[in-house]
This record gives C-alpha cells, structure tokens and sequence, in this order.
C-alpha cells in the first residue's frame, strides 16, 4: 500500500510568503506522496511520482518555489527534472499556485540506476524567492529506495544457454551411382555397346563391396519404354527390356561373386521423363507440349495431341523419344564414418586426418570445457573460413564468465558469416555488457534459433517489460524465467519455475529469498538466504542492504547470516 508523504509549509513560511515576512522554517514530508513507497529499479531506470499540495494561504502572490527531487547515497547522487510554481503576480510560464486556494501539483521524475543507489534515499531540495530575496529552505527526505531486483538479471545471464555453430556429422551417408543401359525403338535386346556400361556399372557394385566404410543396400532396376506406340506394345518391350538387363547385372554379378539384393521394376510409357526432357529442351512449342500433357491426362489422346503438333514432332521422335528406351542402374549404398572413439582420438592426436564436420562433432563426444576449446581452435586453425568453430569458442567463452573474449570470438565469426546464431549471441553478450540497443538489434537478427526466446526474455526484463518477458520464457525453468515471474508478480509460478532449475545455484537460492521475502515467508528467507551465501558468500553483502529484506533488517537470524 503507497504510503503518503506530506511536506506541510512551515507556517512560518506561509506568514513570509503571504506578510511579506520573508523568514521561511524547516520543512517537514506531510504534504507529499510519493510512488512507489520504496523506490524500484525498472528497465535501467528508478522512476518516482510526487504528488504535493500546497495549502491554502501558502503561496504568496510574489513566490517563486523550484522544487528539485533528488536522489542521495553514500558518495553520490543523481538529480531529476525540477518543478517550478510561482505566485499570481508573478510573470511566467510556470504553474501558478492561488494564495487564498492553495494548489496541488505532481511531479514525475526518473533516474539512471546505478548499484550504489541500493541504499538510498529521495529528497526534495528547494530554490526559494519571495521578490528578490532568496531564501534557504532545507531539504526533505521523502522516500527511501531503491529495490533493485530487477537487475539481477546481469546475474541470472550467466545461467542463460548461447546458440552452438552445428556440425553437420553423419555417421551413415546415403549414396548411390547412376548408369543406363539404351535400346533401339521397339526392341528390348542388349546390345553389345551396351555391355560396356553394365560393365562399367558392375566394377562399381565391386568397388563399393570392397571398400571398408561402404555398405551396398541393393540394385535397382527400372526399364522404361517411350510414350509412342500403343500401351499393349510399350508394356511388353518395358518388361522384356528389365528381364534382359536383370540378367546381364546377374550374370556380372555371379562371375565376381557378389551377393547383392537386385530390385527391379518396369514403366510402360515414360511420360514423367518425356516431361522433364522437354521441360529442359529448348525445343519449338515446348509450351505447347507441356500445356497438352497438363491438359490430358490419357496416354492415347496426349500422343495423338502431340502428333498433331507436326512442326515438331519429328524433333521428338529425333531427340527426346530415343532418351527414353532405357533401363536405368542405380547402385545404393551406404558410406559409414568413423566411429566415435576414432574421432575422438583423432581430434586428440592428429585432427588433420578429420573433416571439419568430424572435428565439429569431436567437441560434442566431451563435457570437459578445455577439450571443447582445443578442438574448436584446432578447428579454426584448419578450417578458418567456417563460423562455426569462433561461434563456439565464443559460446564457452561466455558461459566461462568472459564476455569480453567471447565479443572477441563472436566478432571474428560475424565477419566470417553473419548468422541467426552468431547474432543471437552477440545479443546476449550486448545484454551482459549492458548495451540493450544493441542486444535489441543482434537479437533482431536471430530468429529460428532455439535458444532465442529465453535471451529475448532477459532482453524483456532489462528493458522493464515483465509480463512480455514471462510470455518469451514460457516454461523455462530457469533463474531468468524465475526472475521474470517475481517482478510480475506471479509468485506461485516462479516458486514452480525455481523449484524445476536443473542446474540450481546461488542466484536460485537466492531468488527464492526474494519470494519467501515477498511472500512473508520468514523460515524461506533464512534457509535459501544460507544456502546462497554458502554458494557465493558475496551474497552476505548484496542481502545487508537489499531492500527486499527491509523487514528483516532487525531479525537476529537475518542479521547473523549476511553480518
């Protein structure tokens, strides 16, 4: 509940202000309000709103009152916009307050939050004259702040996830080799100059059997026949023409003693290919044909259409038909890589001998941070024209704690190539540097990375904008989501998110201090309060002066664990 501050005048200054009496007293806070109570850090900044109200027979009609708030702590202070009020007979642009009505006024103030305003307090300070006699009126303390949860987020950054340069490893490799035997219209015989590409086909089948890292899948055989001539006849020439090459594979087969799996199969009139041919031809009317076979879907009329079209059918018959009286040899196989404790050994003692997928891979067989950023120099060493290996390096870099190194890497890998990755940690190395600009940008060019929600949700929370940020976390659980959640208020969902961190550490307990504080838990202080100053015993300090604990700053246990 908003507490009201009031800042009464002295009714000595009410008789200097309205007698002539130009003495003005001390002042007290009963006339103002101010909100919040405690000041709250909110997107970088600590906003205030002052209400006053200047009693009636105050002003005097020749007064003029600058009212300035001002923000003090140890060692410093930040000054706001100052208000000015002047009497009825003064000349001016200013608000002018009634003698004998007196006059309320609010005054909206913002400061740029920096940690020392922790432990802090609002003041109003006052310029004061009356004609041409300045007079001194002491300043009044009107609030105390800051609550500064909010920037914990440069804390609970460093539990967020950076976006990895993927490597594009496959163990197995799907291939195949391609090669075609052609017959003469209407026959289905193989002819001797054909023999020699099923026997080139076959030196492959033998090749691939007996290399190490492959492994055949199968032979497949498709014969097809032209779409001339009638069905019955292009059936029958399709079939004997897979039968009379199935068994020249078969024969070749036998004699080199290979056991491979032959699948074989037959198309009657080959339109799907006479399309495709005449689509890449740059034939006369190709329009025309294409539209007759899009228009017809019958064999008989699409060949009698296209016979119509007599200034070219004789190219067809001399160009595209002929490359249809085939079988087609498609030899499948697989190509199977290096195990993983081969890569892994490679990577350890000669990554020359590994691709850059493999070496990419490497660094994903181990957890160790060390050995991650050895191979992923060895990376950049002999691969310095790929991102990937620098994005990494910046990746480690920044969840090591050194955003300095990892803008260095991020950098580097930026003028290499500018990717969805690379800019979505570039953003979240803008966020731990404090630089919301330019984290709004980078992240502006991240998207369809999978980590991008969770940095746009720390984004949110640094620009002050709690329920957008709970919505970009969803169900994350982590200190950041968490974090979010408090600052919105859902105190049930963020004791949820917290209680799901897998990786629990200071800031999760933490943050749980700040819950049971806001939920007037008193045990849940204490206990997560021990448990993170046990983790990080900086905390002690943090929670001293954290106006989250405010009323906790007499309790013995509190003032035992941060003393």
């Amino acid at each position: 509940m908003t507490k009201k501050l009031y800042l009464p005048l002295l009714m000595a200054a009410v008789v200097a202000l309205s007698s002539c009496d130009k003495k003005l007293g001390e002042l007290s806070n009963d006339n103002f309000t101010v909100t919040p109570q405690v000041l709250e850090a909110v997107g970088g900044k600590v906003p205030a709103t002052i209400n006053g109200k200047f009693p009636e027979k105050y002003f005097s009609k020749k007064a003029v009152v600058e009212v300035t708030p001002v923000l003090r702590w140890n060692g410093g202070e930040a000054k706001g916009q100052p208000a000015v009020f002047q009497g009825e007979k003064v000349e001016g642009n200013d608000q002018t307050i009634s003698y004998k009505m007196g006059g309320s006024y609010t005054m909206k103030t913002s400061f740029d939050y920096v940690p020392a305003m922790a432990k802090s307090e609002l003041y109003l300070e006052f310029s004061a004259k009356v004609g041409s006699k300045v007079v001194t009126v002491p300043a009044v303390k009107v609030a105390d702040g800051v609550v500064s949860t909010s920037e914990f987020v440069e804390q609970t950054l460093s539990s967020a996830t950076p976006a990895t340069g993927a490597d594009a490893f496959q163990r197995i490799i799907k291939e195949k080799k391609d090669a075609q035997i052609m017959f003469l219209i209407q026959q289905a015989n193989v002819r001797a100059s054909e023999l020699k590409a099923a026997k080139a086909f076959n030196a492959d089948v033998k090749e691939t059997s007996a290399a190490p890292n492959k492994k055949i899948s199968n032979i497949e055989i498709s014969a097809y026949a032209s779409p001339d001539g009638g069905l019955d006849l292009n059936t029958n020439l399709a079939e004997h023409r897979q039968d009379n090459t199935a068994k020249v594979i078969a024969k070749n087969l036998k004699k080199d003693k290979l056991d491979v799996n032959v699948d074989t199969r037959y198309t009657a009139e080959d339109w799907e290919g006479f399309q495709e041919l005449v689509s890449k031809s740059n034939i006369q009317d190709k329009e025309l044909i294409l539209r007759v076979l899009s228009m017809y879907q019958d064999p008989e009329r699409r060949e009698q259409e296209i016979k119509n079209i007599s200034s070219v059918y004789k190219t067809l018959a001399d160009e595209i038909l002929p490359q249809l009286r085939r079988s087609r040899l498609t030899l499948n196989y697989e190509v199977i890589g290096k195990s993983n404790e081969e890569i892994a050994n490679l990577a350890a003692t000669d990554a020359k001998q590994l691709s850059l997928e493999e070496l990419l891979y490497a660094a994903t067989l181990t957890k160790d941070a060390a050995k991650q950023e050895a191979i992923y120099n060895k990376a950049t060493q002999l691969f310095p024209n790929d991102y990937r290996a620098y994005n990494n390096l910046g990746k480690l870099a920044y969840q090591a704690g050194n955003i300095d190194k990892a803008d260095s890497y991020l950098k580097k890998a930026l003028s290499i190539k500018s990717t969805p990755e690379v800019n979505m940690n570039l953003g979240l190395v803008a966020l731990a540097k404090g630089d919301k600009a330019a984290a709004e940008s980078y992240l502006g060019k991240a998207s369809g990375t999978p980590e991008l929600n969770e940095t746009l949700g720390n984004l949110y929370i640094a620009q002050g904008q709690y329920d957008r940020a709970v919505s970009a976390f969803g169900s994350k659980a982590s200190n950041s989501a968490a974090l979010a959640q408090i600052l919105a208020k859902d105190y049930n969902k963020a004791k949820t998110t917290l209680a799901n961190v897998e990786k629990k550490d200071a800031y999760t307990d933490y943050l749980n201090a700040v819950l049971g504080a806001r939920t007037n838990n008193a045990s849940m202080v204490t206990s997560n309060l021990k448990a993170a100053i046990a983790k990080d015993p900086t905390l002690a300090k943090k929670a001293a002066t954290d106006l989250e604990f405010a009323k906790y700053f007499t309790d013995a246990d509190f003032m035992n664990l941060v003393k």
